[in-house]
């Protein structure tokens, strides 16, 4: 391919580091439909005859047939895909193979097939986070009047539903596809006819090789276009973030599950046993999913390492940008999968979580709201009374509502009876009816914005 100008062929070692095909091979149809989009515009523009164009082109269709059949032969003395589909289509037409590469360089190919991968990519995510979502939203709604303690530090703060616990994680998977979509809009430019990095002198027609491969415009700046990898890099900002999610409810499975709490029973089918403990159920799938969080963060910023410093334009590095994206694309395809079955199979002990909801004088917040509403008392007079009031209770070993009036009476005399109304957490629950609150109707407004979306 390169050797006219070298008297000798590459060092064995050299020809080892300087290989690429053992991972870019997954590129294989993204190139070939680079290939046929470029063959087209050549022939149409008059730089290539249709008798050279339609040969190249029936070689191309026999090779996609033959790399869907049975893969891509690896062959490290051709380097990459793109010499792979060249060399097999010189043996399938001969010469006239060789046109193909007029007007076009290795860099602005890669560039090209790498930006329809990681478009393709993008879309494939897109699914399986829709398809988290709707596990989520289907359990929700059937969670909307289960009770739960809220966390805060760990330590129970306000009782909520479960349906409006599982709707955060949906509303976080709704940044993450936004995010996605911003990337996949920022990265449909066409770097294809940008050449190694200063455009050729063909009559080439880059709208029409951009059109054809579904691409908004060709990208502006040849020097820009061969060696960009911030869509790569913001793929990977992406996944991480959506990565981190995933950690943060996997996190919240493995706690769940564990016998102290006891909030949820995963599946059989998303658990393992242990070697020596016939009695151990772990919450492996989920212990993975908070594993993978970390790659995925890991080719992040192995790509940021990659990149920062180097000179324009196309530097060797850059051939290192593709295996933390599909290392990063294949961990987040699984967690997403796993996450989504884990959670369609999982058993919510809600009775257990209501006991647990009463732990920790989760309603005191509500006494104070109801001597700042009823009572007129200012709030951080109102937070003080109620302070008190959890440690009488906390002494006497009885939640807030197991108080007697006259008790409550001697700790503030605005307190009446009235006050038993707001003290239970079903009561508490159900007057969270702000916008976007835990309460029973809210959760339901929520699940069907979340639908019809």
């Amino acid at each position: 391919m390169w050797g006219g100008r070298f008297g000798g062929g590459p060092a064995s070692l050299m020809a080892e580091i300087n290989s690429s095909i053992s991972f870019d091979k997954r590129l294989w149809r993204q190139d070939i439909a680079g290939s046929r989009a470029h063959a087209e515009m050549l022939a149409a523009q008059g730089i290539l005859t249709r008798e050279d164009a339609d040969a190249i082109l029936r070689g191309l269709e026999q090779i996609a047939a033959e790399f869907e059949a049975e893969g891509v032969t690896e062959d490290h003395a051709l380097e990459d895909i793109h010499m792979h589909v060249e060399h097999r289509l010189t043996e399938l037409i001969g010469p006239v193979a060789g046109r193909l590469h007029t007007a076009r360089s290795r860099n602005d190919q890669v560039a090209t097939d790498f930006r329809l991968w990681v478009r393709e990519a993008i879309d494939e995510l897109n699914g399986a986070v829709a398809e988290l979502q709707r596990v989520l939203v289907r359990r929700a709604e059937e969670h909307a009047q289960s009770i739960m303690p809220g966390f805060t530090h760990l330590q129970s703060a306000q009782p909520v539903t479960l349906g409006h616990h599982l709707l955060a994680y949906y509303e976080m998977l709704r940044r993450d596809r936004s995010r996605f979509a911003d990337a996949r809009a920022r990265l449909n430019e066409s770097p294809l006819g940008a050449g190694a990095l200063a455009g050729t002198g063909f009559p080439i027609d880059r709208h029409a090789t951009a059109a054809a491969l579904g691409f908004d415009r060709p990208a502006a700046n040849s020097i820009d276009a061969v060696s960009d990898r911030d869509f790569a890099l913001e793929f990977l900002m992406a996944a991480t973030q959506c990565s981190l999610h995933l950690s943060r409810l996997a996190e919240e499975m493995v706690i769940w599950a564990s016998q102290p709490f006891g909030f949820v029973a995963l599946s059989d089918g998303f658990s393992t046993g242990s070697s020596i403990m016939p009695q151990k159920r772990n919450p492996d799938a989920a212990e993975l999913v908070r594993g993978h969080a970390g790659r995925i963060s890991g080719a992040m910023l192995s790509l940021t390492m990659t990149l920062k410093g180097l000179p324009l334009a196309y530097s060797k590095d850059l051939q290192d940008d593709k295996p933390p994206v599909f290392e990063a694309f294949d961990l987040l395809m699984i967690s997403l999968r796993a996450m989504a079955g884990m959670l369609d199979e999982a058993r919510f002990e809600t009775e257990r979580m209501r006991k647990a909801a009463e732990a920790g004088f989760s309603t005191a917040t509500d006494l104070a709201d109801w001597l700042v509403r009823v009572a007129g008392v200012p709030f951080r007079e109102a937070h003080h009374i109620t302070g008190r009031a959890v440690k009488v209770a906390e002494e006497q070993g009885v939640q807030l509502w197991e108080l007697t009036l006259a008790q409550l009476r001697d700790i503030n005399a605005r307190i009446d009876k009235n006050v038993f109304s707001v003290l239970s957490i079903e009561a508490s629950v159900a007057s969270r009816t702000s916008f976007g609150g835990t309460a029973p109707d809210q959760v339901r407004l929520q699940v069907g914005k979340a639908k019809s979306r």
